[in-house]
């Protein structure tokens, strides 16, 4: 009985907070993790069909809370969820790598269609250089590059790896990362914190001969450097191969969440943490934000709030002072709602509902990204709950992003009431454009009255659609009286068009 009454109080706290003032921009995403299969599919060799409803399932959910962008781990180990001519078929989908779908299908070109169709945004991840997540090579298919380049791999800690020294490991991960923005209508390129791999210790990894090979200019005392330039280069040459292919398409990074302890950096964080990106994993976030060689940044701050080693209060005002004006997104830990291991303030309940809070105080963050879809799913601590009754309330755009310019969206034009005497519905000319000027969804407003109110007010988006129709009798249990209809069109850019002129209606 306690724990239920504990459960309520928390509950009722995190219904209880306000957000008036809800952003009519803000990144609202869910990780999808296929490795090990956290996210999906639910097994390997789930039946296709079972993996579509599995899909369909989790995009209306997150449609029903509002959320408008999914993280598709589409390339978990040097594999592939969509039919490619670099890499096998991923095991994690199919049970065998190399074997494709029974039914043929293609994964990814399936939940962009589905993803897009409800307004949400897809953005691929991929790990660039793991190849397995043991030491077993039985798992490789026998058209894997391992079997035909082995001189590429590394193996580190009971693991496979591309050797990031390498030039043909660059140019090797450009052309996967071309193909699929040439091939698919993805809305971004996402890397997590794997680059170098984390250290193991007592083991050293085992570059000696790249860097013997191919220092670069780099002193055997420089070789850190040497590691943190290998990854500098594939993250600008990456920025340049998605840039010259589709310009829209853009290009995030979601680092561990602590980039140098001010122990070690004064620029660095107050934070005592185990890891550090500049020092472990080789990747200097910082340069990469200053040169803008990556369009947005989504720190995994996966701590709680007072946090002695990494206290989540000091991490997100430190990444909203270091982000260079870049989009400014933050990894949120909704996975640890609740779990039997995880500290105490985890399992009251409100931990994610007081970050979200501590994150409005700073204009600096632009939404955030939750890991992971699970989580979402199973409701954690009625963290699904949440969101579609509170804290996200009312829909959001995506956040037109600062690191890349784009063309204004087109305004839909004709806007109008058709009727008959059972039905009637708002229509609108659809609009005709291609590449970033392309329409990716029509955003509705609803004024209450015969005039036009607030576009930037949140609370009067009634819709949005990749229709350039809306059926009115969709709103007749909601809205009573004269209403006032505008529509406006938003581009792949994420421009927002002018409004149509306002149509009023009774209803």
């Amino acid at each position: 009985m306690r724990k239920f009454s504990l459960l309520f109080l928390c509950l009722t706290f995190i219904y209880q907070i306000s957000f008036a003032n809800s952003p009519k921009r803000e990144m609202r995403a869910v990780w999808i993790a296929t490795v090990a299969n956290i996210d999906w599919p639910s097994q390997r060799n789930l039946a296709s069909q079972a993996q579509r409803q599995e899909l369909r399932k989790m995009l209306d959910e997150f449609q029903r809370n509002k959320i408008n962008a999914i993280v598709m781990q589409i390339r978990p180990t040097a594999d592939a969820f969509y039919p490619s001519a670099l890499e096998p078929w991923s095991h994690w989908l199919t049970g065998k790598q190399g074997v494709r779908p029974n039914d043929f299908y293609d994964p990814l070109q399936f939940i962009i269609e589905e993803a897009h169709k409800r307004c949400i945004e897809v953005h691929v991840w991929l790990n660039p250089y793991r190849v397995t997540n043991s030491d077993d090579l039985k798992v490789l298919s026998n058209d894997h590059l391992y079997h035909k380049r082995p001189e590429l791999f590394l193996k580190y800690g009971g693991k496979y790896y591309f050797d990031p020294g390498l030039d043909e490991t660059r140019n090797f991960l450009n052309r996967v990362v071309r193909d699929v923005v040439e091939r698919y209508d993805v809305d971004a390129i996402h890397f997590d914190d794997y680059f170098y791999p984390y250290k193991v210790n007592g083991e050293e990894f085992p570059d000696n001969e790249s860097f013997k090979n191919n220092p670069r200019g780099f002193a055997p005392h420089q070789k850190a450097d040497w590691r943190r330039n290998n990854v500098d280069m594939v993250i600008a040459e990456l920025q340049q191969t998605i840039k010259s292919t589709k310009p829209w398409v853009e290009f995030g990074i979601s680092p561990f969440g602590v980039w140098r302890n001010d122990n070690v950096d004064p620029r660095g964080s107050a934070t005592r943490a185990g890891v550090q990106n500049y020092d472990d994993l080789y990747a200097d976030i910082l340069k990469w934000l200053r040169e803008g060689t990556i369009d947005y940044v989504t720190p995994q701050l996966y701590w709680e709030i007072g946090k002695k080693v990494a206290d989540y209060s000091v991490l997100v005002k430190w990444w909203s002072e270091n982000s260079y004006g870049k989009n400014l997104y933050i990894g949120l830990y909704a996975s640890q709602l609740g779990q039997k291991s995880a500290s105490a303030e985890w399992r009251k309940g409100n931990e994610l509902v007081r970050q979200m809070q501590l994150n409005k105080k700073y204009p600096q963050v632009d939404g955030a990204m939750f890991f992971s879809a699970k989580a979402i799913m199973g409701n954690y601590q009625g963290i699904a709950d949440s969101l579609s009754k509170n804290l996200y309330k009312y829909p959001a755009l995506i956040p037109v992003n600062r690191n890349i310019n784009g063309e204004p969206s087109a305004q839909p034009q004709n806007i109008r009431v058709v009727r008959d005497s059972e039905e009637a519905y708002l229509l609108w000319d659809e609009v005709d454009e291609e590449g970033g000027c392309k329409v990716a969804y029509y955003v509705v407003y609803a004024f209450k009255g015969k005039k036009v109110g607030d576009l930037n007010n949140a609370e009067n988006i009634i819709k949005l659609t990749t229709e350039n129709c809306l059926d009115l009798r969709e709103l007749e249990t909601r809205f009573k009286g004269y209403y006032t209809f505008v529509v406006t069109a938003v581009n792949k850019f994420k421009h927002e068009s002018q409004p149509t002129h306002g149509v009023t209606r009774k209803l």
